[in-house]
Order: structure tokens, then sequence, then C-alpha cells
């Protein structure tokens, strides 16, 4: 049996003949407002999307710049997928017009900033993504009026600063991705405000140091990833701070020092109900030279066996010490004691005879 001509039609072919208004090169499905540009070699955003667009895709093409009103009343507009462009400069009002907007994909760019007024129209936005751009550092002003993020990745960038209170105007920010970046300390203030994040990738930068108070305020936060940094030591203070009721904490492929100190901190650290070291087997010594390369748990014990000694050793000197001098004091009393009984006993002596 043969179907009516208009089923035997492919799908973008109905899509494309049914809407009126479509960007040249795009493909526009009415039924679902989905306007398909991906992969056009478009060097600009096309000016005659329809109003009623909810998700525009411009992934896989060569745009350099997001002009002013590039997306002038797209109100309706909930997804917006820019990834795989070329992108390196936003221009103030980029982005009037999406005040419903709730994702943006930005990853795959070329972007070294985000400019003081990002976010002045994106208060609706839950999803921002900008991995794999050159951003070097993170600022209030650009994040400020995001109240509504609840997911922002900015992973795989060069950020090396985060100004005290980046994030302080996210307040339902549940995941916050900052792995493979430039970062060196966790400052105090890097995350606060941020009561509600439950997930924080900080692996694979160059965290040496990270400030007693820098996580304090997390208290919703289970996953905490620390991967592939550069510490040595880790202040238990700093991670008991975290009062949630459990927290897993990543903590392998750091050049840990394994001395008594750091035995002890991860002995307290995993005595704690609500923290959990998920990869304490995989966590290895890089000093010093003599443990090079072996497993944390497989010579903690051992950590702490010659300052013991040390302790023993100067204990028993001590109390050796202690007890030669009561000995000799003794001795020194029953000497004089002797010696004033003799003087006592010459004249007594001299009168009997």
């Amino acid at each position: 049996m043969m179907l009516p001509f208009f089923l035997a039609l492919p799908l973008w072919v109905l899509a494309a003949g049914a809407t009126k208004a479509c960007p040249h090169l795009c493909v526009c499905y009415e039924s679902s407002d989905f306007v398909d540009c991906r992969g056009r070699r478009l060097a600009h955003v096309p000016r005659s999307i329809p109003s009623s667009t909810w998700l525009l895709d411009l992934r896989h093409n060569h745009l350099t710049s997001l002009e002013a009103g590039s997306f002038d009343a797209l109100w309706s507009m909930k997804i917006l997928l820019l990834a795989h462009n070329s992108v390196s400069q936003l221009w103030p009002k980029a982005f009037t017009g999406l005040g419903f907007l709730e994702k943006m994909d930005l990853s795959h760019n070329l972007l070294a900033q985000l400019p003081a007024d990002f976010s002045d129209d994106l208060a609706s936005l839950k999803e921002l993504k900008a991995a794999y751009n050159r951003l070097s550092a993170v600022g209030y002003e650009s994040l400020q009026h995001l109240e509504s993020l609840e997911k922002l990745d900015l992973s795989y960038n060069q950020v090396a600063s985060i100004e005290k209170g980046a994030f302080r105007g996210l307040s339902r920010l549940r995941y916050l991705y900052l792995q493979s970046n430039r970062l060196g300390v966790v400052h105090n203030g890097f995350f606060s405000m941020l009561q509600n994040l439950e997930v924080l990738f900080l692996g694979t930068n160059n965290i040496s140091a990270i400030e007693l108070e820098a996580f304090t305020s997390l208290h919703s936060v289970n996953l905490l990833a620390l991967t592939g940094n550069q510490l040595i030591h880790l202040k238990f203070k700093t991670i008991l701070n975290i009062q949630t009721p459990s927290t897993h904490l990543q903590l392998a492929g750091n050049p840990w020092a394994c001395d008594c100190d750091l035995q002890r901190v991860f002995s307290k650290i995993l005595s704690v109900r609500h923290l959990h070291v998920e990869d304490y087997s995989n966590i290895t010594c890089a000093s010093p030279w003599q443990l090079a390369g072996l497993p944390l748990v497989s010579v903690d014990a051992q950590l702490c066996v010659a300052e013991t000694a040390t302790v023993l050793v100067i204990t028993v000197t001590v109390l050796v010490t202690v007890i030669a001098a009561i000995v000799m004091a003794e001795r020194n009393r029953k000497k004089r004691q002797e010696k004033n009984w003799n003087e006592l006993d010459g004249p007594f002596d001299l009168q009997e005879k």
C-alpha cells in the first residue's frame, strides 16, 4: 500500500515548508519551535528567527562575536546553544531579549572574559556552560544577576583568580565545575553564600594551599573534588569546617608529603562520621623519597613510629635522669646526716675519757 505523498516526504522538508519565516540555511520545526542552524558556516546570528522559538541551535558555526541585540524579542527562547564557534567577544547588551532563557551553552569558544553586563538580561538562566574557553578570572559583576542559576561550568579554562564574593549572588547554585584551571590558592570567601551547593569540582588545578575557612559556608555540598592538584599537607580544621550531613572527598593525585602530621590529619578525617574520603586507597606519597609512590594506606601505621620511639627515648631518659637525681639526693642527704651524728658524738667521747 502506497503512503500519501505528504507522508513520504522527509521531516525537514515538511518542517521547512510549514514555517513561513525561517532563517536562510536553517531548518525550523514549527511543532516544537526548534530552529536548527548547526554547521551552516554562519558568521553572524540570523536576523529572521521566529519570535516563538524556544530552542536555537547555532553550534559548529563561524561566529566570532555576539553583537548588541542579536536576540532581540525572542522572549519565548528557553535554550540557546552556541558551542564550537570562535566567539571571542560579547558586546554590551548581547543577550537583550532573553529574559526567560534557562540554558546557555558557550563552551568551546575563545572567550577571555565575561563582560560586566553579562548577566543583566539573564535572570531566569538555570544552566550556563562556558567550558573550554580562555577565561582567566571570575569577577563579581559578570555573574551577579544570575539569581536562578543552578549549574555553572567554567572547567577547562585558564582561571587563575576568583574575586571574593564572585558567586555571592548565586544562592540557588547546586553544581560548580572549576576543574582544569590555574587556581593556586583557595581563599576564604571564594564560595560565600553558596549554601545550596551540592557538587564542587576543583580538580586538576595548581592548588597548593587552602585557607582555613574556605569551605565554611558550604552547608549542602556532598561532593568536593580536589584531585590532581599540588597539595602536600592539609589542615584538619579546613575539612572539619564543612558542616554537612554527608560529604564525599576526592583527594588522590596530589604530591602528599607522608609524615606523622599527615597521618594524623587523615586519621581524624576518617573518624568523622559525615566525611568520606572516596579515594583513600589511591592516595600515594610523593615524599620522602623512601616512600615515593607508596599508597598512604600501606604506610600510615608506620609514619608515627619513629616519632613515638623518639618520644619514648626522651621520656625514658628524663625518667632515668630524675630517678638518678633522686638517688643522688638521697645519698647526699644520708651522708650529711651521718656527718652530723659524727660531729655530735665527738665531745661526749672526750668527756668520758
